[in-house]
């Protein structure tokens, strides 16, 4: 760890809110035991995502099927999928008045499809309940069923297709041994060709000992695979267990990144150090 990222600067310290939009919220979300990226992710934006009335769903249960040293989600044997999800999350959908749904999954490399056909069953049911909302959904990489799962997913059009990178390729074997770059990056270029005219997005954090070169050069790639939107901010320690954070980046140099992304021809970008993949994801659809 290097000198910086011994104490958290005071660029990344907030206050917690204790609104009556961040009470209703984790609330309704209690009541009908929806799990979400932001508790088991331990997400900073939690208190302001939650005061603002938002949320990022966990659907296909709290258990990973990996063990990604960027990511404090449980690891081990997941549970069959829950065939009462869909009508849960169409309930919150209404109690809430979301317009915009953004839905992520841990990995289920247990399943045949790796989840993409509960993915598809939740976003039929909630625009069966609540024909107005809009999603996004960041998804796993699919492993071995990739062409699968994109022809499942076909049938709950139309969506933003995520799926992050995470961080640069020389990291993978540190913060990501359990994926692959070129299988990401194979991902988001065969959904972009699967689905014509659908966004795809990718997220990738800085801190974690990557060079600036290194990071433009992922930026090129995702650009050569045709995606079109993404969010560039600040890896933080989520866990005890989880890899130390290597340096903090300052705020400027994030405006730096964020003008880099737009110059290789990103239509959107969120580069901040709270910047996350389903952060202000809901702008885009303004």
């Amino acid at each position: 760890m290097t000198a910086n990222a011994k104490r958290l600067p005071p660029w990344l310290r907030r206050p917690w809110p204790a609104s009556h939009s961040f009470q209703h919220t984790e609330q309704t979300l209690e009541s009908l035991h929806i799990e979400t990226i932001c508790s088991h992710a331990n997400c900073p934006n939690k208190g302001e995502c939650w005061g603002r009335g938002t949320a990022t769903v966990l659907i296909l249960g709290n258990v990973c099927t990996r063990n990604c040293k960027f990511c404090s989600v449980g690891t081990g044997r997941p549970k069959p999928p829950d065939l009462t999800e869909p009508a849960r999350l169409a309930r919150m959908v209404q109690e809430m008045g979301l317009k915009y749904l953004v839905m992520t999954s841990v990995n289920r490399d247990d399943l045949p499809d790796g989840g993409a056909g509960h993915f598809r069953d939740c976003i039929v049911e909630v625009r069966k309940q609540c024909p107005s909302v809009r999603f996004e959904i960041l998804t796993p990489d699919f492993r071995d069923n990739q062409s699968e799962a994109l022809e499942i997913l076909a049938d709950a059009l139309p969506f933003v297709f995520a799926h992050n990178v995470e961080t640069v390729p020389s990291l993978y074997p540190k913060a990501r041994s359990g994926g692959n770059y070129r299988l990401s990056l194979g991902l988001l270029e065969m959904a972009g060709r699967r689905y014509p005219g659908i966004p795809t997005k990718s997220s990738i954090m800085l801190g974690l000992g990557e060079t600036d070169e290194e990071v433009m050069q992922v930026l090129r790639d995702l650009r050569a695979v045709g995606c079109r939107r993404i969010t560039i901010g600040q890896y933080l320690k989520p866990s005890g267990d989880s890899l130390d954070v290597n340096d903090y980046i300052r705020p400027e140099k994030f405006q730096w990144w964020a003008d880099q992304a737009r110059q290789v021809g990103f239509s959107w970008v969120q580069s901040s150090p709270f910047a996350r993949s389903s952060y202000f994801a809901e702008r885009q659809c303004t």
